[in-house]
């Protein structure tokens, strides 16, 4: 499943032939600049080839853009401290587009390429069709984002999940409402895999919590227009909105609520827990809770990483950027527990992890291939950025 070079022995001979006929030149060219991070492939024994699978265009592309830096620079750093087993780690990315048919093709064609494992999915809605695909060829996916409920069943086992379950966040969401006096609420989701299962699980544990739901729509993604459900919310007067879709509507619901009087409490899922639903909601923003996966900035164990990351890439980590780094070095681990780049081997190994310390804590997986403990935390937006709710 991975391939040792060696075009570059024919290279250096046909560069021995023409030293010889030619004989030195009067001046020598200037070095060739080279990425500090990478080492000359002649000092490896070949090459093991990842897959990347996230959304690089479409609504999404930022996120999906962020996890892929944050997979690269921590091949970046594999390879500068010798590789994995002697060999150069090399990557492919698919773009899923958070669509289910795109991910579909991606997840063929990085088949196709005969990566080893993978590491990635953003969108539970595009994970969940790829799941039988890499499980029928046999390669493990190490998931670094995705997480709805749905995922579980549809798990032939070579998936796993480092990011905690809907049933976690569900779990951080009700918790956060009470804690805020809220007795009633209005849950809203955007009719993708991921909302929608966020959407019911809330629902399902804020009942059993003795507690009430007064409003259940579902928007469509691309929608602009939220004036129809904010005069519906209006009339309901829940005390909170739970909104589980994605940023680009998200920020525009929040903008329209405000500015249609609603005052009630507003919590939006980990799909909207980065800083561009901010930048985008403006002063609607403030005061708007988020139950997020574990932030760089809220890292203690992240500050190299996030300096790293800025003086690689033109922007600031995002909200996927530790647990995509830690997926990628996961993955790494695994091949070196398992002494090997078989794809069941390293299967093998992931689901005997226990312990693994990356930048977002511990992780060891249930019988489910699901992250043993729950990740979430609950954010805060203050004065234009995200913060640690008190």
């Amino acid at each position: 499943m991975f391939n040792i070079k060696k075009h570059w022995i024919l290279m250096l001979v046909a560069a021995m032939l023409v030293f010889g006929a030619f004989g030195c030149a009067e001046e020598a060219a200037d070095p060739v600049d080279e990425d500090p991070a990478e080492e000359p492939a002649e000092e490896f024994e070949g090459e093991v080839l990842i897959g990347i699978m996230v959304p690089t265009t479409g609504s999404e592309a930022a996120d999906g853009t962020d996890m892929e830096n944050a997979a690269i620079l921590a091949v970046q750093e594999i390879n500068a401290a010798g590789g994995v087993m002697g060999h150069r780690l090399v990557t492919t990315t698919g773009d899923d587009g958070c669509d289910p048919s795109m991910a579909t093709a991606a997840a063929s064609q990085l088949v196709s390429e005969e990566v080893v494992a993978l590491v990635g999915g953003y969108c539970s809605g595009a994970t969940l069709p790829t799941l039988a695909i890499y499980g029928e060829a046999g390669i493990p996916f190490v998931i670094a984002a995705s997480n709805a409920t749905s995922l579980i069943d549809e798990n032939p086992g070579w998936g796993f999940m480092i990011n905690s379950t809907g049933l976690d966040q569900a779990a951080t969401a009700v918790a956060q409402f009470e804690a805020l006096g809220v007795e009633t609420i209005g849950v809203i989701d955007s009719g993708d895999a991921y909302s929608a299962d966020l959407k019911e699980q809330t629902i399902i544990q804020w009942e059993e919590a003795g507690y009430e739901i007064v409003a259940d729509d579902t928007v469509q993604r691309g929608e602009v227009d939220f004036s129809a459900f904010v005069t519906s919310i209006m009339a309901s007067q829940p005390d909170g909105i739970y909104w589980t879709g994605y940023q680009a509507e998200g920020a525009l619901l929040i903008r329209q609520l405000r500015e249609g009087g609603y005052e009630g409490e507003i919590i939006v899922g980990d799909g909207s827990s980065a800083q561009e639903l901010i930048d985008l909601a403006g002063d609607a923003a403030e005061g708007v809770y988020c139950t997020g996966p574990p932030l760089t900035d809220f890292l203690p164990a992240a500050q190299s990483f996030i300096e790293g990351y800025e003086a690689n890439f033109p922007r600031e980590p995002g909200a996927y950027a530790a647990l995509m780094y830690d997926a990628t070095n996961l993955l790494v681990d695994a091949m070196e527990r398992a002494g090997s780049f078989d794809s069941a081997a390293i299967r093998d190994a992931l689901e005997a992890t226990d312990g693994f310390e990356g930048l977002a804590g511990p992780v060891m997986f249930t019988e489910d291939n699901t992250l043993a403990r729950s990740n979430f935390v609950v954010l805060e937006a203050k004065d234009g950025r995200w913060s640690l709710a008190e």
